[in-house]
């Protein structure tokens, strides 16, 4: 699960009666469901966007995408620990407020760079509300009903999935700007039931500050590698700027790195990657997050660009596959316990590399959606549902306990930093191609692309079944398995 900062919980069952905890709950989800819908509404608002933006091209209007995105990574943890020593209930406030105003100054952006900072802007209150919202959910729920809770919490990103594709159409046809509007009212009403509802913690965590300094590090890493990618066809693939900007890119992660290893507490927990199992899940969700951003782009682009479909039939084209999402997750516990994490979630790569084949096979110039797209949006959201909920669940199981929140966030944080580079990637491979079928040569690359990135995804998710593989055999010959706790002395 998302969030980083649940380490302090109340350690007796609250009293809060329950409609307290239900207006809570109430609270918490419209903030998580607007936190998460920005994460897919706004690929719909893409096209309409260049078209208001006269003489912007899609690699500057990547940047609504990926700066959001970015920030939202690297400040995921940062949040979640600074929410242990000032407290839950008012980060999570603090984040509420400054996501719902910049929502606003979204819809006002005069021009695409001011979009960017107030979607920067944006992901600061997402990134306060995430780690947050859980703790403040489990704090008001009785330790008995403290697992239904959290599937109710985790629930909403895919319902978000599903919803943001066609909630985006809808918005689209009356204004592209209506995709932030929407999260203004939603915000103030959660605000003012928040202040009222929401419980206040017992105590507070002491200890060092965070590493802001190494989340700007991260920040400044990802993006330069971004930027290399997105202006790569564009500047020349050996251009100075190019190689500059991988080389800054490299340099950044490097110093990053190295303070991690040495900071009090650092974005990332450097000894919880030398957890064999928590590693390859991580790889894998990583890389499969590199194929869904592209997935998904490729898909709105096509639909509206060489199709000619509106933003809502768009939306509702892509539906299928996202709405798919939460039965199949919910749905595959049973798969989990019989075939292992590892080699499910690989199962799940193959089905999504061969909706995504089936578009690179099928799809023409002129649309035949019930035969060409439909077929493979199924297969991705049928990918989608087996791989990521394994993934995050194996990834949050090869830890020990005292670690499942970090390690949770750097779960969500890998997902995010895929997603920044499966858009970068598109966006130069599609460029700016001229004829029809010129651009189906380039959507052909970019789903190219795609199959690789989860392929990848595979190797790593079989990856995964070996170390589990490996420890249930050590342990079955009496050999001592390297703990997850062992392998990350860290607390």
């Amino acid at each position: 699960m998302d969030s980083v900062g649940i380490s302090n919980l109340v350690a007796e069952p609250p009293t809060r009666s329950a409609p307290h905890r239900r207006a809570a709950f109430l609270v918490v989800a419209a903030a998580v469901f607007v936190a998460n819908l920005d994460l897919f509404i706004v690929n719909v608002a893409l096209p309409a966007m260049q078209q208001h933006f006269q003489g912007s091209s899609l690699a500057t209007l990547s940047w609504v995408l990926n700066a959001y995105a970015i920030v939202f990574a690297s400040l995921l943890v940062v949040a979640g620990r600074l929410a242990d020593r000032v407290g839950h209930r008012t980060v999570f406030l603090a984040g509420l407020a400054v996501f719902t105003a910049a929502s606003a100054l979204c819809a006002l952006a005069p021009a695409v760079g001011l979009l960017d900072g107030a979607r920067v802007l944006q992901a600061v209150g997402a990134a306060a509300m995430m780690p947050t919202s859980l703790a403040l959910l489990l704090d008001s729920t009785p330790p008995a009903e403290r697992p239904g809770a959290i599937r109710s919490w985790a629930s909403i990103g895919g319902i978000a999935a599903g919803l943001g594709p066609v909630l985006g159409g809808l918005l689209v046809e009356a204004d592209w700007r209506w995709v932030f509007v929407v999260n203004v009212p939603v915000g103030v009403l959660a605000l003012a039931a928040g202040a009222r509802v929401l419980p206040r913690p017992l105590a507070k965590e002491a200890g060092p500050l965070p590493d802001l300094l190494g989340a700007l590090l991260l920040t400044a890493a990802i993006g330069a590698l971004a930027v290399a990618l997105v202006k790569g066809d564009e500047w020349g693939w050996t251009s100075a700027r190019v190689l500059g900007g991988l080389l800054a890119s490299a340099l950044l992660t490097a110093w990053f790195l190295r303070r991690s290893a040495h900071h009090p507490a650092p974005v990332v927990e450097l000894p919880l990657l030398r957890v064999p199992a928590f590693a390859a899940a991580n790889t894998a969700a990583l890389l499969f997050t590199v194929a869904f951003a592209g997935m998904l782009l490729t898909s709105v682009l096509w639909c509206q660009h060489a199709w000619g479909y509106s933003a809502l039939r768009t939306g509702l084209a892509i539906a299928p596959g996202p709405l798919l999402v939460p039965p199949v997750a919910l749905g595959s516990a049973a798969l989990v316990r019989r075939l292992g994490a590892g080699r499910l979630a690989a199962l799940g790569t193959l089905l999504f590399a061969g909706g995504v084949g089936w578009w690179s096979a099928t799809v023409g110039l002129q649309p035949h959606y019930a035969t060409e797209l439909l077929p493979g949006m199924l297969f991705t959201g049928l990918g989608v549902g087996l791989v990521l909920p394994t993934l995050i669940g194996a990834a949050a199981a090869s830890l020990p306990p005292t670690r499942f929140a970090t390690g949770s966030a750097v779960t969500t944080m890998a997902r995010q930093i895929g997603a920044v580079l499966g858009v970068a990637v598109t966006v130069s491979l599609l460029g700016t191609p001229g004829g029809p079928q010129t651009a189906l040569d380039a959507f052909r690359r970019g789903w190219a692309a795609v199959i690789t990135a989860v392929l990848l995804a595979g190797a790593a998710s079989l990856a995964l079944a070996a170390t589990r593989r490996t420890q249930r055999i050590m342990v079955a010959t009496g050999e001592p398995a390297a703990p997850a706790a062992a392998a990350a002395p860290i607390d």
